[in-house]
């Protein structure tokens, strides 16, 4: 099952649909409902409103107070290309947060700040939590989650690195631009080996798979339960391979004009252009 969010026109509510094709989906629940309980929700009978997606927006299938966990250096390809290399990986994960208002669809244009000299890809797979979790084992952690989406953690890599703390680098305007939710019963399981890639117009510039995580997700996810519940309809995004653009030589950022795709095995895509920072006060105005 694919699961969008969307927005009819005239219509504020946020509803979680069904995608049928590239222009049609069927309406299940609003969102917060959906969240309520989305294993149930999966499994009841949809409305049968069928929405012309030329009348409606497209919007992430995400509720608004939504905890957006991501995972940095998850890969060990991606360690060893970057400026950690010659470190040793710690026990842990580094788990940085992001704001569910960074949060887009396929399409979304992606704006450059005003401090960077282009933006960076970092194609990922984004988890959705299902059930409750707190002081949970890896098992029923793993077990918790519901689906996965596409994701790509677009980086302001000057924001990112002026501070030890990733936050602003990682919370730009529009920077998270998330595809389709696929239910855990179609993706699989990230242990069986995911292929995960990033193209910067049609050239790949990421190709890796889920067998070089570093960090499992259900034992992130545990981790993480020890210390925050975590409730149907959180996010973690489980880290990108290598291929980064700022760790090339020369270094290759996104520029505007440029059109960005995460293709994820099993999963789906996500692909997005890249604009310039006067989208940004546009966007106000309007």
């Amino acid at each position: 099952m694919k699961l969008i969010g969307i927005r009819r026109h005239g219509d504020n509510t946020v509803y979680v649909a069904t995608r049928l094709s590239a222009t049609q989906a069927e309406i299940i629940t609003d969102v917060d409902s959906f969240w309520a309980d989305p294993f149930a929700a999966q499994k009841r009978s949809a409305t049968g409103q069928v929405v012309d997606l030329n009348t409606a927006t497209v919007v992430p299938p995400v509720l608004p107070g939504a905890k957006v966990f991501c995972i940095g250096l998850n890969y060990h390809a991606h360690v060893a290309e970057g400026s950690f290399k010659n470190q040793d990986l710690p026990e842990y994960p580094t788990i940085f947060s992001r704001f569910t208002s960074t949060l887009v669809v396929d399409g979304t244009p992606i704006p450059i700040p005003a401090n960077e000299a282009g933006i960076d890809w970092e194609c990922e797979i984004a988890a959705f939590v299902g059930k409750t979790i707190v002081d949970a084992d890896a098992d029923s952690a793993r077990a918790s989650v519901f689906g996965y989406a596409a994701f790509n953690d677009v980086t302001s890599r000057w924001a990112q690195k002026v501070t030890s703390q990733w936050i602003l680098g990682k919370n730009g305007d529009n920077s998270g631009p998330l595809g389709d939710i696929v239910t855990v019963d179609e993706a699989g399981d990230l242990r069986d080996g995911l292929r995960v890639q990033t193209r910067v117009n049609g050239e790949v510039t990421q190709d890796g798979n889920t067998r070089d995580m570093i960090y499992e997700l259900g034992e992130t996810l545990a981790h993480i339960s020890r210390t925050i519940t975590l409730r149907p309809g959180d996010v973690i995004a489980t880290g990108t391979p290598e291929g980064v653009g700022y760790a090339r030589t020369p270094v290759w950022l996104l520029q505007p004009g440029d059109v960005v795709e995460v293709d994820i095995e099993r999963i789906g895509k996500v692909s997005n252009p890249i604009v310039s920072n006067d989208y940004r006060h546009t966007a106000v105005k309007g």
